[in-house]
């Protein structure tokens, strides 16, 4: 049995990479990947789902020196479930509220800002409208 999973969002914080007791790279960023459409009602409806992403090895290292927040990235690779529901990991937001975070082990990372999009604060910010803001669950 095989899956995937592409996305295409942009960046919620600077990449954190880290090694392996065994010296191996893993950098991990989060993702937001957004849609807007008209409801039933006629108003418009903001969706944003949350991705956490890990890149391993030469992958982990490019990513952690090329990409900052903001920066837009398309993410093809295996979304990993909690090993114990089966299902998404679920934590509560500083609000109260319930959210979950989607993870993926990623096989290919390909950036899509240029260069300039991604340098300095708030540089690349690409977040729909009102995200920008919003707290990252992760």
């Amino acid at each position: 049995m095989y899956h995937t999973i592409i996305i295409v969002g942009n960046l919620g914080k600077d990449p954190e990479m880290r090694y392996t007791p065994s010296g191996q790279a893993v950098t991990s960023f989060s993702v937001a990947s957004s849609r807007q459409y008209t409801g039933q009602n006629g108003q418009k409806v903001k969706e944003t789902i949350w991705f956490r992403v890990s890149a391993w090895g030469k992958q982990a290292e490019t990513c952690n020196q090329y990409l900052r927040k903001g920066s837009k990235v398309l993410v093809e690779g295996r979304l990993t479930a909690d090993p114990v529901t089966g299902s998404p990991k679920t934590f509560t937001r500083q609000d109260g509220t319930t959210g979950s975070s989607f993870e993926i082990y990623a096989n290919t990372v390909r950036f899509m800002s240029t260069r300039t999009e991604g340098e300095g604060e708030g540089g690349g910010s690409e977040f729909p409208e009102g995200d920008a803001g919003e707290d990252i669950p992760f």
